[in-house]
């Protein structure tokens, strides 16, 4: 996720200080990984920098001046770029759980089970989805279903991997 075009898009609905900027991020994006204040106010200083935003005003209190973030034409333009433009998509040609078994196959240690434990742990994450997205509004769901979809393809190719693991044992042995 590029969280300089989404504190930027964010920013599209008016101005707003830091501190919201990193409320409206964590309420509509960050359920597993809210957003540091710091992360916030450094992407700000380089949006600031890169003409993307401006600050329109600041404010004092009982600490440090409160500044005012609103973005400019030029952040509008970046951020419509950035949403008409596709993602690479993401194929994992070389996971870490592949890497896992040709080393347990290399090492003479049981990559059966390793695949067991692992497919253990899928199962689990998602039933913890599944209930997650039956209590959640709809974006808790949509992003709950994306991830379920992710572990059903691990599964898939877990279970793949454990019907060809003699032969991948003999590959990779030779």
């Amino acid at each position: 996720m590029s969280i300089s075009h989404t504190l930027l898009g964010l920013l599209e609905a008016g101005p707003s200080h830091g501190y919201d900027l990193k409320r409206a991020f964590d309420n509509h994006f960050g359920h597993d990984r809210p957003l540091h204040y710091g992360q916030v106010y450094s992407t700000m200083s380089r949006l600031l920098k890169n003409g993307l935003v401006e600050v329109e005003g600041t404010e004092s209190g009982g600490g440090p001046e409160r500044k005012r973030y609103a973005i400019t034409d030029a952040g509008i333009t970046d951020v419509g770029d950035w949403l008409s433009r596709a993602e690479k998509p993401e194929p994992y040609l070389q996971s870490v759980l592949y890497t896992k078994v040709v080393l347990a196959l290399l090492t003479g240690r049981d990559a059966a089970a390793l695949l067991d434990v692992q497919r253990s742990e899928h199962l689990r994450l998602m039933r913890e989805l599944t209930r997650r997205k039956m209590g959640g509004d709809l974006a808790d769901q949509l992003i709950c279903d994306h991830a379920l979809f992710h572990l059903e393809a691990d599964l898939r190719w877990l279970e793949l991997t454990a019907a060809r693991l003699d032969r991948l044992a003999s590959e990779v042995r030779s």
